[in-house]
Parts: C-alpha cells; sequence; structure tokens
C-alpha cells in the first residue's frame, strides 16, 4: 500500500492548478488562506465526489479526468492511488475517521469527508509524511468550505495521525481471538459478510482467507489481451512494455502507465482484459465438441471483451459468433470491439432471445455479484449486499437453463462468473443440472490448463476457481456442461 513519493509538501512534478474557488470573494478574501491546490489530490477528490453523490464508477471516471486535466506522469500515478485506494478501504477509514471525529461520517458534510478520507488514507497507507497529508487535505476543504470546516478537518485528520494503520485496526477491529473473521475484515477493509462469503469459498480455512482479502486488498495490475489472427502476445510485450502472461497464451501484464497510450490497443489489435477472463474465454474454444458446425454463441455479451476474443478465434476457425446483449448501450460497446469479426449483435434477454437452438458453443458469463472483481472495482464492496445475490441466483438459473436448450447435443455451454460465492458458482450449475433431463458436468480443468497453470493449481474439479493470491487474476468461476 505505497503511492509515488511527493516532496515536502506532499507534491509530486508537473502541473500546479488552484482550485479558483473561494467562499464569499471581496471583503472575506483574507479569512481565506488561498493556495495553489495539488492537480493530483483534487482529481482524487473530484473522483470520490462522484462516486458518493452520483454512484459512479471510479474506474470510469478518473481515468477520463485525468486526461481532460491533463494530469500525467506521477501525478497520475499518485491521483490513481489516491481515488482507488481510498474508495477500496472506506469501510476501515471511515471508522477511524469516526472514531478521531466521536461522530458517525453520516454527520459530516459529505464535501469534508471525501477530503477526510483522502487524507486519512494517506496518513495511514501511503509513504506521504503526515504533515504533508494533513495540511494539503486543510487546504483543499478551506478552498471550498472556510475555515471552520477547514479548522475541523486539521483536528480531525491530526488526530489520524497520532497512530499508525496497526494501532489504529487493534484499536477498532473485533478481536482476533474471539472474532478472525470480522478481524481480518476490518484489517484488509471488506464488509463482514464478504469475508464470510470467501471463508465458504475457500473451504473455511483462515489462512487461504487472509490471503485472498490482503490480496484484494492491494491495486491489480494491467492485463492486457493480444487478439489473435492481429498480434501475439510476444509482439505485444514488446510494443508495450509488458511482460507476457504466465497462463493465457493472449496475455501481456503492463507494469504501469495508461493502457490507453499502448498503440496496440488504440488501433484495435489488443485489449484491456483480466487473464482469468480471457482463460473463459479461451475454454469457449478449446472444449471438445461432438460436431464443430461453426454456430457459437455469446448469451450475456456486454461491454464485449470475452466477445471480441471469442470472435477472434471463431474467425480462425471458420465460425460465426452471436452475440446477445439486453442493454442498447452495452451492444454498442460490442459493435466498437468486434465491427471487423465474424460476430452478429443480438439485442434481446437472453432468456428469450428468439435464437434457434443447435449451438455447438456457448459462452454464458452470468449477470453476478462481481466479487470476485473487486480489486478492480474499489467502490463496488461498499455498494453490494447480500440480498443481491438472491435476486442473481434467479437469473442465473434461467439463463443457464435456456443456455442448455439452445445448445445441441454433444455441444458445450460454458457457465462463468466473476464471482467466488457458492450461491452463484457451484449451486447454479448443481440446481439446473438436477432439473434438467439429460445435462452432464464436465471437467473444466482441461479447458485452463495451459501455460504455467498445471493441475496442481486447480484443485478437485469438476469446475475452476481462480483466485487473485493464488493465480494473479479475478476470482473467476468455470463450469462445463453437456447435452446428452
Amino acid at each position: 500500500m505505497s503511492a509515488e513519493r511527493r516532496d515536502s509538501r506532499g507534491r509530486g512534478p508537473g502541473r500546479r492548478e488552484s482550485s479558483g474557488r473561494r467562499e464569499n470573494p471581496g471583503k472575506n478574501t483574507a479569512k481565506f488562506r488561498q493556495k495553489d491546490l495539488d492537480p493530483a489530490r483534487v482529481a482524487a477528490r473530484d473522483t470520490l465526489r462522484a462516486v458518493r453523490e452520483r454512484d459512479a464508477y471510479a474506474n470510469l471516471v478518473l481515468p477520463k479526468m485525468l486526461r481532460e486535466r491533463r494530469i500525467e506522469g506521477r501525478d497520475a500515478a499518485f491521483a490513481t492511488e489516491l481515488a482507488y485506494g481510498t474508495a477500496r478501504a472506506q469501510g476501515l477509514v471511515d471508522a477511524v475517521i469516526e472514531s478521531a471525529a466521536q461522530r458517525p461520517v453520516a454527520d459530516i458534510d459529505g464535501k469534508v469527508l471525501d477530503v477526510l478520507r483522502l487524507g486519512t488514507y494517506q496518513l495511514l497507507r501511503t509513504r506521504v509524511g503526515a504533515h504533508a497529508a494533513v495540511s494539503t487535505s486543510v487546504d483543499i476543504v478551506r478552498s471550498e468550505n472556510g475555515m471552520g470546516p477547514s479548522g475541523f478537518a486539521n483536528a480531525v485528520l491530526r488526530k489520524v495521525s497520532q497512530k499508525t494503520e496497526e494501532m489504529w485496526v487493534d484499536e477498532l477491529a473485533p478481536s482476533p481471538a474471539e472474532d478472525l473473521v470480522g478481524y481480518l475484515a476490518f484489517q484488509y477493509a471488506h464488509p463482514r459478510w464478504i469475508a464470510e462469503v470467501f471463508r465458504d469459498a475457500l473451504g473455511g480455512s483462515a489462512g487461504q482467507l487472509q490471503a485472498a482479502l490482503a490480496a484484494d486488498d492491494e491495486r491489480p495490475p494491467v492485463h492486457l489481451v493480444a487478439r489473435p489472427g492481429f498480434m501475439t502476445a510476444e509482439e505485444l510485450a514488446l510494443t508495450s512494455g509488458g511482460d507476457v502472461g504466465d497462463y493465457s497464451p493472449y496475455c501481456v501484464y503492463l507494469p504501469g502507465g495508461d493502457p490507453a497510450d499502448v498503440a496496440a490497443i488504440r488501433e484495435g489489435y489488443a485489449g484491456v482484459q483480466d487473464e482469468g477472463s480471457q482463460l473463459v474465454a479461451r475454454a469457449v474454444a478449446v472444449a471438445e465438441v461432438a460436431d464443430d458446425g461453426g454456430r457459437w454463441l455469446d448469451m450475456c455479451a456486454g461491454p464485449g471483451g470475452k466477445a471480441a476474443l471469442i470472435g477472434s478465434l471463431a474467425e480462425i476457425d471458420g465460425a460465426r459468433l452471436d452475440a446477445v446483449e439486453v442493454s442498447d448501450h452495452r451492444a454498442d460497446l460490442i459493435r466498437k470491439v468486434v465491427s471487423d469479426l465474424p460476430v452478429t449483435i443480438h439485442v434481446a434477454d437472453a432468456r428469450s432471445s428468439g435464437l434457434d437452438e443447435g449451438f455447438d458453443r456457448i459462452l454464458l458469463d452470468a449477470p453476478c455479484s462481481g466479487l470476485g472483481s473487486l480489486r478492480r472495482r474499489p467502490e463496488s464492496r461498499w455498494r453490494r449486499k447480500p440480498s443481491d445475490v438472491d435476486e442473481l441466483v434467479v437469473l442465473q438459473k434461467e439463463l443457464l437453463t435456456e443456455a442448455l436448450r439452445l445448445v445441441k447435443p454433444g455441444g458445450v455451454v460454458i457457465y462463468s462468473t466473476c464471482s467466488p460465492h457458492p450461491a452463484e458458482t457451484t449451486a447454479v450449475v448443481a440446481d439446473v443440472v438436477a432439473s434438467v433431463d439429460g445435462v452432464r458436468q464436465l471437467d473444466a480443468r482441461p479447458l485452463v490448463t495451459v501455460g504455467k497453470l498445471g493441475a496442481d493449481l486447480l484443485g478437485d474439479g469438476p469446475h475452476v476457481q481462480l483466485w487473485p493470491h493464488v493465480h494473479g487474476t479475478d476470482a473467476m468461476f468455470l463450469a462445463a456442461l453437456t447435452r446428452e
């Protein structure tokens, strides 16, 4: 948990900007000491505000903001660390703020709270000096809210700075002797219910749970995908400055920088895609089927990453891919990445798409809770509720039942979720297999045994469950089914 080093004022090299905002300008100018504000911190603050006020997604808001404000290099890296890290650690950060402020965060003005969260994150989880973290935060509050709120922010952050993260955890977390799951959930900034889900999916191992939560609490690496038939992973690594991935034959690990700066991505020869998702898409193309007539289907295709990879493989094999997506907006995103591939897009509910049955290969990457990609969607862990899963399970079963109707005898259905929740994974598969005649689950492990990913890393099967702390991927689930 570290950020780029800042100078004595907590600033890195690059352009400076004034907030351009004063409370009551004119006769009260002397009341406010207007200072130039660090653009990286302002961008991070504005991102958190968008997340709080508009339920925006940080990973969509911040990159656009950095480009528009021309924040680059180390300043961009620092803004990214602050925005994503603060959003990811919000539960822990808020507990510390409440203790220091002696009031619930719900009672703190939202605009001040955004800055308190940024300041607290810097104090607890970065190498920024305490003085710089406090003073820059106070300056931001003062520029917008005035002397009273800035004095409050100063007092809270100074109290936060008196203890390390470890000291705050020991003071505020449940006792590990009495409630280990609660302690680990607090320490690694996860809602308790999600930690319980991970524990159950990992077979109750405390050591595995700690490793999984710790990996989920880290800033994830960027994975690129080279589109087969357009370029190889080796070529992408060479041109992007990255390293060829360990598992997927199309994957490249990007060490840093903005993926939008990679020429191959701008030209449509590559994309950004987690290696686990690449393995799922590849499994559709490499699974054995009785007689491949070249009819492939992606049932829930938006926003198009897997459809682009499967479509590229379909073109090499002389097949065609039908891609179904219920949302017009997400269908447009698919069109942008598959325009030069043998892919036909259908805007429809995949449960009643109107497509004729008889598909050879079907991918059902079902809508899910997304608990497997929390590290890439920093604010989502605090938005999800256990009740979300109950609603999704009904949809997942309906979709999988329809997929098994559409697949031809001897064909294959790949069911996947970006979630390790047993209710969304093994339970869905078991219930549908038990309720649909003539369906058999296959061993999915051979479909992802590639590169350095050997059987020793894939468990007992027949499904595959990937994990960040074991495989370095998102926690993707994969099951393979066929119809007699």
